[in-house]
């Protein structure tokens, strides 16, 4: 299995302002040296030694994850404006099939959907699915008018629609694919996906963690235990947290807790919120680490999820 984040960001898109690069180019320059200019090597390891919040961006694109099951089979996870680029990447190839495994139906994790390539190119057999039995309902209304100019159903031919059971098991491409509820308002679904070789991924977007999610039931063990990678909602902060319970949202350190809970070996935090720029989102990843390593005193992995970043599993 090869994974790869093409949207990472929570509740709308949130690209890289002017401002917020200016902010970064002053941040470098203030740093630089005479003597980092001298030669490529010196500017080079001056580049090297800078963090990484300047010289990366986390990504502003709303969910959509890409795991690549074979040559010519894929899974994806949510629909956000992040499925835009992956479109744009598999409308060269000749023929894909592709499963699109929607985590609920909140507009930041459909709204790319009509941006993306293949919907319009019958070459591609398409196969969603969801535990709502409505689910081309309710994807056909942000493609209805006036909201935008084709419609869903003019589309829709080679669009098959699979209705999901929780804890309903089912086998794609050699691989096992299990659904579990999360707690979010209107439901939000969880993932996992087992190869054939027994790696395990689980895709937990849009989850407020709760104390039964942690308690050992042979449900939950049989979902999350031992997990190879975990990627979850970590969009607020501890105080965030606590002043928006029941949002649906969770916090790093929850995030933390819960795959050490689960024995998972290594967890990408996912869903950033859009206010936050890279130097915050980079200092909670450091924050997460920091309380893993001193807190917990777990050799746990935590890594952010970056749109871009390829891993394979």
């Amino acid at each position: 299995m090869k994974l790869k984040f093409w949207g990472v960001r929570g509740s709308i898109p949130s690209p890289l302002s002017s401002r917020r690069l200016m902010s970064k180019i002053q941040a470098i320059v203030q740093q630089i040296s005479v003597s980092d200019l001298q030669s490529m090597d010196t500017r080079e390891k001056f580049i090297s030694k800078l963090p990484k919040w300047l010289t990366s961006t986390v990504g502003g694109n709303s969910p959509c994850v890409e795991l690549s099951v074979s040559d010519n089979e894929i899974f994806i996870f949510d629909a956000g404006s992040g499925i835009r680029e992956l479109g744009k990447e598999l409308i060269n190839k000749k023929s894909v099939k592709i499963h699109i495994f929607l985590s609920h139906f909140h507009w930041d994790h459909i709204q790319g959907l009509p941006f993306f390539d293949p919907i319009y190119n019958p070459n591609f057999e398409i196969h969603f699915y969801s535990i709502k039995s409505d689910m081309k309902e309710l994807l056909s209304r942000q493609m209805q008018s006036p909201f935008f100019p084709v419609d869903f159903n003019a589309i829709s031919k080679n669009f098959h629609f699979h209705v999901l059971q929780e804890g309903q098991e089912i086998l794609i491409c050699n691989h096992k694919i299990n659904t579990k509820k999360m707690f979010h308002p209107d439901e939000s679904i969880a993932y996992s996906v087992e190869s054939s070789n027994g790696k395990k991924i689980i895709y937990a977007t849009d989850s407020e963690l709760k104390s039964n999610d942690f308690l050992v039931t042979e449900e939950n063990k049989n979902f999350f235990s031992e997990a190879d990678i975990l990627i979850i909602d970590a969009q607020y902060t501890v105080e965030e947290a606590a002043e928006k319970e029941n949002w649906g949202h969770s916090t790093f350190c929850y995030a933390v807790d819960f795959a050490t809970n689960w024995l998972i070996k290594k967890i990408y935090l996912f869903h950033h919120e859009p206010k936050y720029d890279d130097k915050k989102i980079f200092s909670i990843l450091d924050s997460a680490r920091w309380y893993a390593r001193y807190s917990l005193k777990k050799e746990i992995q935590v890594e952010l999820a970056i749109e871009g970043v390829e891993e394979e599993i």
